[in-house]
This record gives C-alpha cells, sequence and structure tokens, in this order.
C-alpha cells in the first residue's frame, strides 16, 4: 500500500503546509500514513506555487531523520525530470520513482531510466506512449512489453525494479467504452505477471471509482472489491489511503454483488443499479436487531460452535459443548469435528487477512474453554492419556521461548496463540531460557521447530549462540527467528551461516502460519527452503557491498553540536539526589496513556483515536479498547499492579564525550560516569556530528549544568495476574493485561518526567498537556540506554547503581541488561534547548578502541553491544 497523502496535488492540507513552509508539520503527514499502514510513501511537489526542486530536497532530509517513517521506501513522484534527480539525491536507501514513460519516445525514455538506474532505485513505467495513453487491454500489454525488453534488453535495468503502471481508469461513467476498465486492468496485470518477469504491478486505486465522489461508502467497497480481484492476479502494491479501506469479507452482500457487476462488467444495467443502491446508502443506516443478532442460536449445533468460534462469543460455549458431546457420543470427536472446523475457518480468515488479531485471540479463548469442559469426560474415557493429546493430532511440536537475558515475551504470547489456534502443539518456555535448556527441551518432547525471540540487542548474540550449538550438537530441526531486534538480514548475514537446516525471520504473529506450515509440509518444504535461502544469499551478497563512509572519530568530535553555553539556559533543579515513588497511583497515569502502541500491539495499524474512523477495523479497535479498559478499570480498582519508580537529580558536567555526575554542587565528588557514543557518518556540508554528550555543558566551562535519571514499572504483580488468567484459559486477557502493563509504564515514564521537568524548573512555563507531552512538544529530551542515540544496554548498569534502582523499586536488570519486570522504562533526562532525539547510526573502529579504553571494557565486549552499529566486521 502507497501512502498517497504527502501529494499535494491529492492532499489540499500537505499543499497547505508545503506552501506556508511548514515543513516540519508536514511530515506528520507522512508519519500518519506509515501509522495507518502504508509501505511505501508517494511524495509529489508538483504545484505551479511550489519551487519543487528545493520543497522536494527540504522535505525528504526531513524525513531522513524521522525512524518511523525512514523505516519505509521513498517513491519520488514528479511530471519533472528535475524534480526526481533531487529527489534521488536525498534518499538514503533505495527509492522508487514514479514514473517515466514512452510518452516523449524511446530516446528520452533510455536517458531517463539509465539516470534512475545509476542512482540505484527502482522505476514506475508508465502505459503510455507517443500514441497516448494505454485505456483496453491490448493497449496495455503492448506498450508494457515494448517499454520492458528496452529497460531490460538495452539498458540493462534490473527487471525486479521495474513497477508497470497499467492505467486504472474510472468505470461506471455512463459511457459504454469505459465500462471494461477494469477488466482490462486485471487482465492487464495477469498477462504482466506471466510474460514479463520479475516485473511488478502498481496503480493508483482512487481512480476506479471516481464516478462516485462525495459516496465514500461505495467507493471504499469499489476499492477492496477491485483490490481483491487485482491483488489475486498479481497485482503488487496500488496508491491508497491505507487507513480508508474496506475489509472485502464485510461488504455489505448486496452492495458487494452490485459493485463486482460494474467491476466485472457483467451486466449492461450494472451503473444504474450501483447508482440507486448507492443513493439509498448516503442516508440510511445499518440497524441490527437484538433478535437478529441471536438468531445464530437457532442452528444446528455444529453450526452454534463455528459461529462462537469465529466471533469470539462463550456466552453458550459450555452449554454447546455438552450438547455436542451428547449428541456425537464422544468428547474426542467433538473437537476432531465441530471444534477444529471452527478454528480453521478461523485460521484462514486470518491468514487471509479478514480477521484482525484480538478477534485470533478470542476465537482461542473460546476454544480453551470448550476443550476445558470436554477434559474431565476425556480423562474418564481414557485414564492414561495426558492432558496434552486431549485434542486431535497436532500438526506439529513448536518449542518457543525468549532468549536467555531478555523478559519481554507479548509477542511471543501472541505468536503462540496463533499456531495452537492453527492446531500446532505450542510448549512456551517463557523468558530467560538458557540455550542448555531450550535444546534439551526439543529433543525431550521430539519437537518439529525451535523458535526464538528476543527484544534487546544482546539477544541477537544468544541466537547466533543457539544455531552454533544446534549445528553443533547435529539438530535437524528448522529454527525461527522473531522479535523486536531481529531483521531478515540480521537473520540471514549472522544466524543462518552458522546452521546447516533452514533459519528463518518471522515478522509477525499473521507470517508464523504460514512460514510453520511451508516448513513442516510433505509438499511444500523443499521449494520454501530453497526459495529462502536464495532470499538470504541475496541479502548476503548485499551486505557485502562496501560499507557506510564515515570520518575518522577526531573529525567526528571537531563537528560535534555547535551551541553557545550560556549561564541562563542552564535552570537549576529544586533538589539534588534521589526521590522513591512506591505504589503510585494507577489512575493518575491512566490520562498519560498513548494508546497507539496498544492497538499496534494487537497487530492493528493505524493511530489512535483516528484508527476509530476505519469502518471495519474501527469497529474491532472499538471494542478491543472498551475490553481494555474494562480490565484497566478492574486492575485500578482491585490493585492488581503495583507501580513503583526512582529518579534522581545530579549536578554534571561533559568530559570530552563522557558525562560526570556529582554528589553535590562542590563538584569535588563524582559519582557516575556516563560514556557516550559520537555519530561518525559522513555528512554533507556542516551538519554536525552529535553526541548526547554535546547538551551537557563542558567541565573547562565551570558553568554548573545539571542531569537526571530513572527507572520506573508497572509489572509488579502482573505476572501472578497472568497467569491467574491462563489458568481459567483466557488467554486473551492474558495477553491484554501485558500489553495495558506496558501503556501504564510509559505513562508512568511521560507522567514522572512532566513532574521532573516541573521540579528542574524549566517545565513551569510549559504547562503542557498529557497529550502534548506524549507527542513529545517540549524541550528536551529522555533517552534510554540501548535505544537509537545510545545503544549501549550496559550504560543501564550506571543507571541501576546511580539510583541504587533494586532496593529502591524490585526492578531487576539481567546478564544482557533487559530490565526485569518486563513492563519497566528507564532513562536520562537531559534539559537543554538544543538537545533533540537522533539515532547513532554505523560507528568504526577507531571509536570502539577509544570506548572500550573510556569503559573499561575488552574490544570483543564493545564489539558485542554495538554489533548492528558497527561499520566493520569484527571477524575479518
Amino acid at each position: 500500500m502507497i501512502g498517497e497523502r504527502t501529494n499535494v496535488a491529492g492532499s489540499p492540507k500537505f499543499a497547505k503546509l508545503v506552501k506556508e513552509g511548514k515543513y516540519e508539520e508536514a511530515v506528520s503527514v507522512a508519519r500518519q500514513q506509515v501509522e495507518n499502514g502504508a509501505n511505501v510513501i508517494d511524495i509529489c511537489m508538483d504545484e505551479g506555487m511550489i519551487d519543487g526542486v528545493a520543497a522536494m530536497t527540504r522535505y525528504l532530509q526531513l524525513l531522513g531523520s524521522e525512524p518511523e517513517v525512514a523505516k519505509v521506501p521513498f517513491m519520488v513522484d514528479s511530471s519533472k525530470w528535475e524534480v526526481i534527480e533531487a529527489g534521488l539525491k536525498c534518499l538514503q536507501g533505495k527509492g522508487i520513482v514514479n514514473s517515466i514513460s514512452l510518452k516523449e519516445g524511446e530516446e528520452k525514455f533510455r536517458q531517463n531510466a539509465a539516470a534512475v538506474l545509476k542512482y540505484g532505485a527502482a522505476v514506475v513505467v508508465m502505459a503510455f506512449d507517443e500514441q497516448g495513453q494505454a485505456a483496453t487491454y491490448e493497449e496495455k500489454i503492448r506498450i508494457c512489453e515494448r517499454a520492458y525488453r528496452i529497460l531490460v534488453d538495452e539498458v540493462g535495468f534490473p527487471p525486479e525494479d521495474i513497477i508497470f503502471d497499467p492505467n486504472i481508469l474510472t468505470v461506471a461513467t455512463g459511457m459504454e467504452e469505459h465500462n471494461n476498465y477494469a477488466v482490462d486492468f486485471i487482465n492487464a496485470t495477469r498477462w504482466i505477471k506471466a510474460n514479463l518477469r520479475h516485473a511488478k504491478v502498481s496503480g493508483g486505486v482512487s481512480n476506479i471509482s471516481f464516478s462516485f465522489r462525495g459516496n465514500n461508502k461505495v467507493r471504499e467497497a469499489m476499492h477492496s472489491a477491485f483490490l481483491y480481484h487485482a491483488i489475486s492476479a498479481g497485482m503488487d502494491m496500488g496508491i491508497v489511503n491505507a487507513g480508508m479501506l474496506e475489509v472485502y469479507e464485510e461488504i455489505e452482500p448486496e452492495l458487494k454483488m452490485l459493485v463486482e457487476d460494474v467491476l466485472l462488467n457483467r451486466r449492461p444495467d450494472a451503473t444504474e443499479r450501483l447508482v440507486d443502491h448507492g443513493e439509498k446508502l448516503k442516508n440510511v443506516g445499518q440497524i441490527v436487531s437484538e433478535k437478529k443478532a441471536e438468531e445464530w442460536r437457532a442452528g444446528a449445533v455444529e453450526e452454534r460452535l463455528s459461529h462462537a468460534l469465529v466471533r469470539g462469543i462463550d456466552s453458550y460455549i459450555e452449554i454447546d459443548t455438552e450438547e455436542a458431546r451428547i449428541k456425537l457420543g464422544r468428547p474426542l470427536l467433538v473437537i476432531e469435528g465441530p471444534l477444529m472446523a471452527g478454528m480453521s475457518v478461523v485460521g484462514d480468515l486470518f491468514g487471509a487477512g479478514k480477521m484482525f488479531l484480538p478477534q485470533v485471540v478470542k476465537s482461542a479463548r473460546v476454544m480453551k474453554k470448550a476443550v476445558a469442559h470436554l477434559t474431565p469426560f476425556m480423562e474418564a474415557e481414557k485414564a492414561a492419556m495426558e492432558a496434552a493429546g486431549l485434542v486431535v493430532k497436532a500438526q506439529g511440536k513448536i518449542i518457543l521461548a525468549t532468549v536467555k537475558g531478555d523478559v519481554h515475551d507479548i509477542g511471543k504470547n501472541i505468536v503462540g496463540v496463533v499456531l495452537a489456534c492453527n492446531n500446532y502443539e505450542v510448549i512456551d518456555m517463557g523468558v530467560m531460557v538458557s540455550c542448555e535448556k531450550i535444546l534439551e527441551r526439543a529433543k525431550a518432547e521430539k519437537a518439529d521447530l525451535i523458535g526464538l525471540s528476543g527484544l534487546i540487542t544482546p539477544s541477537l548474540d544468544e541466537m547466533v549462540h543457539v544455531a552454533k550449538e544446534m549445528e553443533r550438537q547435529g539438530f535437524k530441526l528448522p529454527l525461527l527467528v522473531g522479535g523486536a531486534t531481529t531483521s531478515r538480514a540480521h537473520t540471514a548475514v549472522k544466524i543462518a551461516p552458522h546452521y546447516s537446516e533452514p533459519v528463518i525471520h518471522v515478522l509477525d504473529a499473521s507470517r508464523a502460519v504460514p512460514v510453520t506450515t511451508s516448513l513442516l509440509s510433505d509438499d511444500g518444504k523443499a521449494e520454501f527452503v530453497l526459495r529462502h535461502r536464495a532470499d538470504y544469499e541475496a541479502i548476503r551478497k548485499k551486505h557485502s557491498a562496501p560499507k557506510q563512509k564515515t570520518i575518522a572519530l577526531e573529525t567526528a568530535r571537531a563537528r560535534h553540536t555547535p551551541i553557545e553555553w550560556r549561564c541562563e539556559d542552564l535552570p537549576a533543579p529544586e533538589f539534588i539526589g534521589i526521590r522513591v515513588l512506591d505504589n503510585f497511583p494507577l489512575d493518575m497515569l491512566r490520562e498519560y496513556i498513548d494508546w497507539s502502541p496498544f492497538f499496534h500491539t494487537w497487530g492493528m495499524k493505524g493511530i489512535y483515536p483516528r484508527i476509530f474512523d476505519h469502518e471495519e477495523q474501527g469497529a474491532e479497535a472499538r471494542k478491543l479498547f472498551a475490553d481494555g479498559n474494562a480490565l484497566l478499570d478492574v486492575i485500578i480498582e482491585k490493585n492488581l499492579i503495583v507501580a513503583r519508580g526512582v529518579y534522581g537529580l545530579f549536578p554534571a558536567n561533559a568530559v570530552g564525550d563522557d558525562i560526570e555526575l556529582y554528589a553535590d554542587d562542590t563538584r569535588d565528588e563524582v559519582l557516575e560516569r556516563f560514556h557516550f557514543l559520537r555519530q561518525q557518518a559522513n555528512r554533507e556540508g556542516n551538519e554536525p556530528c552529535r553526541s548526547l554528550a554535546d547538551f551537557i555543558a563542558p567541565k573547562e566551562t565551570k558553568l554548573r549544568d545539571h542531569i537526571g535519571a530513572f527507572a520506573v514499572t508497572s509489572g509488579i504483580g502482573l505476572k501472578e495476574l497472568c497467569d491467574g488468567f491462563r489458568a481459567e484459559n483466557d488467554d486473551y486477557n492474558a495477553i491484554m493485561a501485558e500489553a495495558l502493563a506496558d501503556r501504564l509504564a510509559e505513562a508512568f515514564a511521560e507522567c514522572l518526567h512532566k513532574r521532573v521537568r516541573d521540579e528542574w524548573t524549566y517545565g513551569l512555563a510549559e504547562d503542557l498537556s498529557p497529550a502534548e507531552l506524549i507527542r513529545e512538544t517540549y524541550r528536551g529530551i529522555r533517552p534510554a540506554p540501548g535505544y537509537p542515540a545510545c545503544p549501549d544496554h550496559t550504560e543501564k548498569g550506571t543507571l541501576w547503581r546511580l539510583l541504587n534502582v533494586q532496593a529502591n523499586t524490585g526492578m531487576l536488570i539481567t546478564e544482557s541488561f533487559a530490565m526485569w519486570p518486563g513492563s519497566s522504562v528507564s532513562g536520562i533526562y537531559f534539559a537543554h534547548p538544543e538537545s533533540r532525539y537522533f539515532s547513532l547510526g554505523k560507528i568504526d573502529r577507531d571509536q570502539v578502541d577509544d570506548y572500550h579504553e573510556r569503559k573499561g571494557m575488552s574490544v570483543e565486549e564493545v564489539e558485542r553491544w554495538l554489533g548492528p552499529n558497527l561499520n566493520y566486521d569484527p571477524a575479518e
């Protein structure tokens, strides 16, 4: 899905911001598109009153420093070549040019294609030539084949970097010659995928429904139905508003039929019929009576069980399960029959993107309650049968574990539930599990597959160790890798080479089932493994390309952040020392919750509260929000989890790239020292090479600066709460509790940040609301060790000593410096007005040599903790 709102022609709001020079605000438009599910951002500055070259350059430079936006590719969109070229010069990674075509002849086409190739971008090729725009199927395939042959055979363009746009044109215009436009696009797409090897297909989806502008209900249904058929034909990407797509399976049946009559040109009066129905939809709401809502209760018991599983309804599950047991005669037949049939429907709908993750977890809860009801009957029928054998023979047995030193497992828990829903036997070993225990359990259980999870950077090394041990001990099982810090690139380059069996990176829960099914399939495994090994080999070759350009450490230090140090910019705090917060009121934290990541935990794209606006996802999001708040009410009322924290403010000065913290304002006694790293990227112009040490006054200035530190948790009692839910077969509320605890921990950090800013005096004049704090519209920063500005997790050890965190809160850090409980946050407060969030990027060996001496660690230890940031391979 290519986000369309960063196009001045398509978004009046975006165009207004660009014209007024409010580029920082315009960045939020791109961020919203990514949060709403866009996989690529289309950026267009083509407008008569805008300097396209300057605007494109400025905007892309800003986007490049926004981690949440820069993680997706940028599509540089313009009809002017100089604007496209300006954009290409600003792209950090592989971009896409939109577009080139044959409308100005072959020579111009070759020149533009060669330039795009030089910049290393992919390209959208419009189905235009000297005769005009391709409208019919025959014209589309003729022009696309001609362009493909020139690009591949003459220019040497990689075919996998060619994206054809065969023109999505408007249907239902009243003109008969337009009636087959959607069919022509779909058929052309199918032909391109079959005949133009590796090429991709894109299109502007909103064009299809332009005749119905003003009727969003019809337009969204048309977009969804069109995409359903076009994707089936091979369409790879489309320019859409990613937050406004109807779910195909949930389109009202009559509307779907009428829409598809138009799109597929199935009858001559299709347009008139859709127009008539569309008029009715404008003012008529859908009312579902209680009677209709309960109509499913009148069906056969098998139908009722399937409905309850798909809808996640547990109100009648024990009654219906008992009725099915009496009807079928044996409890095992109930499990093997209607229950597994219902869960198969759930798995199919989720795999097809027609169910959301919260719904799947609710289905699992219903299934577990049904099995729990049948368990005593099963045991009486066959006393020797163990609890694990209660269900029909599993498709496979899977060991899941969060690796040693790491504590966060909410993502792993969700993967486990989804796999169990698809009839896999899942053995979840929990958190902080050593390699020895994982492999011993895999042997004892005769597992078919091992899945490893990790949240923090050191977990990557532990996964490498597990892979090496599996190879040494002769394992023949596939190994799955997942978690926040993992990636396809790291898996391919660092883990897979150490183990001869398949090693697969799994991005999220929705990918777990198809990957697992492929790996355990007798028919499809060989092809799947062959394909993924070829992909990983390509990634390794790409990784072996020349490293990022960096500058020497001394040069980088000379280009530090330029700050004119003034006493008036250094506020003095009300107190110096440490303060402890025990049993902090949860209801006070509630107003500081940022709900957007709550929905992301459940696999739902979008930001709060706009996520509620999407018709289908919005309905499920509202249910999820209501469930979350209902449980939060109970947690607060009964004090089921406890929030604790500790924070402190200390005199401080920078000494090189370190920061010294003092016991008092005499600055004679050094309490601790924070060690920071410096950017070494070879930036153009005079852009600084920043370090967090830049934002504390250097010792030689004699100025009295200060720094803050904190550690908070909302996870005390969480394990007991979740264990209680799981004992009742309620994975849904167990995962919900974990998600809420994570949100409360972040809310605690925000709430405490406000208090610290006030006690440090500079925040008193800001008068920021909780929402403004969440958006970080304030002076200063609160970076955390292990994150982009200071990626060394071992600095948490300094925090723990400085604040005596364990004694004051009960929070622990593992050998890999993960915080326990998992729902915890820690960090450092900087108050200087010029401090800002940034990413360290790649560093060279000269900085590692300097850093290991400052830290008192070996070079090998430093390389271990900073692995992803190294601009060299330690093995070489």
